[in-house]
């Protein structure tokens, strides 16, 4: 299959891309340019401002994809520049599990519904990021109801090649004994491994399907789990800090100009998740099966324990 990837070259997407090349696809990958990629001349390039109409349609003029997989589509701008410039049977975008309002214990696909409320149209600077997400699928549910496409939806990814460095943020400040305040340290939550999502994505290009599916890894995980275990591999100790004494840090910071008197207490990267799991029975339909959590979070804590005792 013709197969036109935006994005796509760094983190998940390289793993998508390599997948989709190990199936035998012609990949062409649209990017700014300013990242390098490692697929030498396995694939075709365009250089394309994502974000600009013209520069879409101009890069993409008199072209035909059989599969567009759209992994920069964060506002309904996005979509409606790529759905009017690209010229392609089955479009996909790249979701996320941001969109439910809220996450829940076993949240399915059909627990969000594009249809409700109009699509706002706004670029990626107008709303947070879980609203930009929603109102980039609602543009789809709403305005291109009569195209082919599809919604995957991801919660965090994780993996070595995780540059947001989220899990890692807590490996490192346990081992540094760091003040950090976490607001959901006991909630049970869904990831999925970064190779996994790549090779999911490109699963569903030659799938006879349409609307949105779940992909999360099997099971759940706390960050009480993922400290616990820090602590009893390295011996050192989690400094947890209560709400009340992030707060009374804050105000002496504020106040003093400077917060000598006491360390200072970082927030959690995950903080304001509530306790949720990702149901994945549409993909499982699919025959796809994603890998149980535990089977690959611990190596990967262990990684990142070895980086930062080597640092």
């Amino acid at each position: 299959m013709k197969i036109l990837v935006l994005g796509g070259t760094r983190f998940f997407g390289i793993h998508m891309v390599e997948a989709l090349l190990h199936a035998g696809h012609d990949v062409t990958i649209a990017t700014r340019g300013n990242a390098k990629d490692y697929f030498g001349d396995r694939v075709k390039r365009i250089i394309v401002e994502r974000t600009n109409a013209e520069s879409m349609k101009r890069a993409f003029e008199g072209k035909h994809y059989d599969v567009v997989i759209d992994k920069l589509a964060y506002s309904s701008n996005d979509v409606r520049i790529a759905m009017d410039a690209v010229d392609c049977d089955k479009y996909i975008q790249m979701s996320s599990t941001a969109i439910y309002e809220p996450k829940t214990i076993n949240t399915r696909e059909d627990d969000f519904d594009g249809t409700k409320n109009p699509v706002i149209w706004c670029s990626r600077q107008d709303f947070p990021y879980d609203e930009i997400k929603r109102q980039a699928e609602k543009a789809l549910w709403q305005e291109y109801a009569d195209r082919k496409w599809l919604a995957v939806r991801y919660p965090v990814v994780l993996g070595k090649d995780d540059y947001t460095g989220r899990l890692k943020f807590y490996v490192e400040h346990v081992i540094n004994e760091k003040p950090m305040y976490i607001d959901n340290v006991d909630y049970q939550m869904s990831y999925i491994r970064s190779d996994e999502a790549g090779r999911f994505m490109a699963y569903l290009v030659d799938k006879d399907i349409t609307g949105a599916y779940n992909g999360a890894s099997a099971g759940t995980i706390s960050l009480r789990e993922v400290i616990n275990y820090v602590e009893e591999k390295t011996g050192k100790k989690a400094v947890l800090v209560e709400k009340e004494a992030m707060d009374i840090a804050k105000d002496r910071t504020t106040q003093t100009g400077s917060d000598n008197d006491s360390p200072a207490v970082d927030t959690a990267p995950y903080n304001g998740d509530p306790e949720f799991s990702i149901n994945t029975d549409k993909a499982k339909a699919l025959g796809f099966e994603f890998t149980d959590i535990h089977d690959w979070i611990y190596e990967l804590i262990d990684y990142y324990i070895s980086e930062s005792e080597n640092d």
